[in-house]
């Protein structure tokens, strides 16, 4: 880990700002954006389809990539524009019908959440959400009893949830959907780029990621993981176009192989360009040097918020590289002045964005900061000091 070649790889850093908020979207590095931009001059002197052709081998690595990062094989990888986009590809490849139960948990992204209740409203599904552990972790034990009680058609769980630090056991629900041959969606938003995943680990049918978080790829990117098992058993989106099957009769087609069924003829290869770029650049450094460090990182700022007084959000035994805090009057206006004055970058999270766990924890709102591998011990540090201001 070179954190100051990472640095200077960094042009967002050139101006002194103090940037933490990596899990909402992240610095690219020089070599990502300067891809894209080298190939939207391309575009500009020959058009999309000519630079298309020129590029396809570069652009085709970004399989290569994104399945090394994973621990996954090119075939079981579809680009998307989006975490949600792939999310909801991989949901609409599933054939619910009335009175089928999806289980998720009190920790899902709002999005999913909302989703899950508009298939509850309009396919007249069951949601059901398993309960935590007094130190906020997932109960198995009431996972597994619901399951043998219910049997869902699909367990969803979010890896990391943006409004905390929480890291949910997505290996040991795998074990539980093995087991019981269940369906199971992750949704790795925040952990894709801050943390090693590996999809043979967390055993999962579909996993969803971004490129604009931690992964600090370009915005409209993103991608679906697709397990082998629900290749062969001819998953597809609800809506396919020419990028996921071969017109073979005047009424039917023979959907193709790989998980790039799940993708749309139509994106910006800029874009595609950029986040191959990105995911090359992670896999260099090396997922577990970047999740290692940022462990340090978010260890170290913890402690400071705690022995300042304020109060830390994040609970559970494994904690990422998200931290969640508030002053002890729950005041976050004055927390969120002094940030801005000073330069430094951050997220704020309010109540409707994680309804049922601030209301377990009787709170309106955070301030969430989230460090990243080219954030340094002596920036940690000077936020640590100018937030003590505040109190």
């Amino acid at each position: 880990m070179n954190t100051e070649k990472i640095r200077q790889d960094t042009r967002g850093l050139s101006d002194g700002k103090i940037f933490l908020n990596n899990a909402g979207s992240s610095l690219m590095p020089s070599i990502v954006v300067d891809s894209m931009k080298e190939y939207l001059e391309l575009e500009e002197q020959i058009g999309g389809y000519e630079t298309a052709n020129r590029k396809a081998d570069i652009m085709e690595k970004f399989y290569d990539e994104a399945a090394k990062l994973i621990n996954a094989k090119p075939s079981n990888i579809a680009f998307a524009t989006s975490a949600t986009e792939a999310y909801t590809k991989a949901l609409s490849s599933i054939m619910f019908k009335e009175g089928d139960v999806i289980i998720t948990t009190t920790d899902d992204y709002i999005s999913n959440q909302i989703t899950f209740i508009s298939l509850q409203k309009k396919l007249k599904l069951k949601v059901l959400r398993t309960k935590n552990l007094p130190d906020n972790e997932l109960d198995l034990e009431d996972l597994e009893k619901l399951i043998k009680e219910y049997n869902p058609k699909l367990i969803a769980v979010t890896h990391i949830p943006t409004n905390s630090g929480l890291i949910q056991n997505v290996e040991g629900v795998g074990r539980l959907c093995k087991q019981y041959n269940i369906l199971y969606l992750v949704d790795a938003c925040q952990s894709v780029g801050q943390l090693a995943v590996d999809v043979e680990k967390i055993g999962c049918d579909f996993l969803s990621a971004t490129g604009r978080k931690f992964m600090r790829g370009p915005r409209g990117t993103g991608f679906l993981y697709v397990s082998d098992k629900v290749l062969e058993q001819n998953h597809a989106p609800l809506l396919l176009d020419m990028r996921g099957a071969d017109w073979i009769e005047f009424n039917d087609y023979q959907l193709f192989k790989t998980a790039k069924r799940f993708e749309s003829w139509e994106i910006s290869y800029a874009s595609l360009m950029g986040f191959t770029h990105a995911l090359q650049y992670a896999n260099i450094i090396g997922l577990p040097a970047i999740e290692h460090y940022n462990k340090g990182l978010s260890e170290r700022l913890r402690e400071n918020l705690k022995n300042n007084g304020f109060d830390v959000w994040d609970w559970g035994k494994n904690l990422s590289s998200i931290i969640t805090f508030s002053g002890p009057d729950g005041d976050l206006e004055r927390i969120q002045n002094i940030l801005k004055e000073n330069n430094i970058f951050f997220s704020v999270t309010h109540k409707n964005s994680a309804l049922i766990d601030f209301t377990r924890k009787n709170i309106n709102g955070i301030v969430r900061l989230s460090p990243h591998y080219f954030n340094t011990v002596e920036e940690i540090d000077r936020v640590s000091d100018v937030l003590k201001k505040t109190l």
